[in-house]
């Protein structure tokens, strides 16, 4: 999915991006963490409206959000890339959700809808893998600012097509058992597990996103690993995190699964624990390749079970949920990104180590909290 490749951009030439705008990566790698914000204000803002309002138009609305974001950040200094990230980060906090609670929609309430809503974010996943690659080799004919160009073409066109063409049954969501606009989210409170779940959500986001902001200085710095050879790690990442995602939403999602996705969804983030704290201190880059593998199955295992069980349990206001998610998980990665920046100038990469495993831990005690569902 295109709504990917801005800060697959970002994140593969981070460094260069850097040194061109006259910035340190610390700093500028923190401000990936204001996408976040943006998208936490506007997801939160338009969650209710999510169930109300075409999935397809608000799609389209997005990736027009989107083609300006990407058009800003050529121009490459820090001001535009502030202000990339920004919008960037607004126009994926409607367009991920749009396209869940979409597909969600068209399989009623029971294991297929979660199915349906994973599947979605394991091929957000697979792009993702397919990203780097994608960006890297014609970078090397045009750059990372042909990159964003192609980027805001690609968004352009895909928005004229989604205006264009409706699905069939193409909705807003169950109105008449909609409550109004504050009521949805009393009523998303009182969903069974949705707190602890979007704790979770908020803080696995910040644990991993916050990572991922800083891997390829940490590759380049610790391997000297440039943008073409960082490129593969990033598709190593991307490859786990598809296959993670894939197999666990399968599996969470039959009817009688032999472990519910609570018991998986507690499992994975003790692994994603020892993963990322184990990453920064090692010195071998096959252990190193291992662990980021490692930890990219690990927090998409999380990821799935979260929206499956959002999406199950939260019936017609799933638009609402996955909306709220989607800003939750903004939020994280706002925080993970200035936090990671913070623990990385105070102590380098053990720094970083320790900020992002502390924020996994927050989320293996917020997952405890998460009953069994009693279908």
């Amino acid at each position: 999915m295109v709504s990917l490749l801005p800060f697959t951009v970002f994140s593969t030439f981070l460094v260069p991006i850097a040194r061109e705008a006259g910035s340190g990566v610390a700093a500028m790698g923190s401000l990936r963490g204001l996408g976040g914000l943006a998208a936490l204000i506007v997801g939160v803002a338009f969650a209710p409206l999510l169930d109300r309002a075409p999935r397809h138009q608000v799609a389209a609305g997005g990736l027009v959000l989107l083609a300006v974001s990407a058009l800003i950040g050529v121009l490459g200094v820090f001001v535009a890339m502030v202000a990339f990230c920004l919008l960037a980060g607004a126009a994926l906090s409607v367009l991920s959700p749009a396209l869940g609670a979409a597909a969600a929609d068209r399989f009623g309430d029971g294991a297929a809808a979660g199915r349906a809503a994973t599947l979605v974010t394991a091929t957000q996943s697979l792009v993702a893998m397919l990203a780097a690659p994608a960006v890297a080799l014609p970078a090397t004919v045009w750059g990372w600012r042909g990159d964003l160009l192609a980027v805001a073409v690609v968004a352009l066109l895909l928005a004229l097509i989604l205006r264009r063409w409706a699905p069939a049954g193409a909705r807003g969501g169950e109105r008449e058992r909609l409550p109004g606009y504050t009521a949805s989210f009393r009523a998303l409170v009182h969903v069974p597990g949705a707190v602890p779940l979007l704790a979770v959500s908020v803080l696995r986001a910040a644990a991993f996103m916050g990572y991922l902001s800083y891997l390829a200085a940490f590759y380049d710095a610790r391997f000297q690993l440039g943008a073409g050879a960082f490129a593969l790690v990033w598709t190593l990442s991307g490859t786990s995190f598809f296959v993670g995602n894939l197999l666990v939403g399968r599996y969470t999602n039959r009817v009688r699964p032999r472990f519910g996705p609570e018991q998986i969804l507690l499992v994975g983030l003790l692994v994603a624990l020892g993963a990322v704290v184990g990453i920064f201190f090692t010195t071998a880059l096959p252990l190193a390749l291992l662990l980021t593998a490692l930890l990219g199955a690990s927090h998409a295992g999380v990821a799935a079970c979260v929206v499956g069980l959002l999406v199950r349990r939260s019936g017609p206001l799933r638009g609402s949920a996955l909306s709220v998610n989607a800003a939750g998980m903004s939020l994280g990665t706002f925080a993970g990104a200035a936090l990671g920046g913070l623990g990385l100038a105070l102590a380098g990469y053990s720094g970083a180590a320790s900020v992002f495993g502390g924020l996994t831990f927050m989320a293996v005690v917020a997952a405890s909290r998460v009953c069994p569902s009693r279908k």
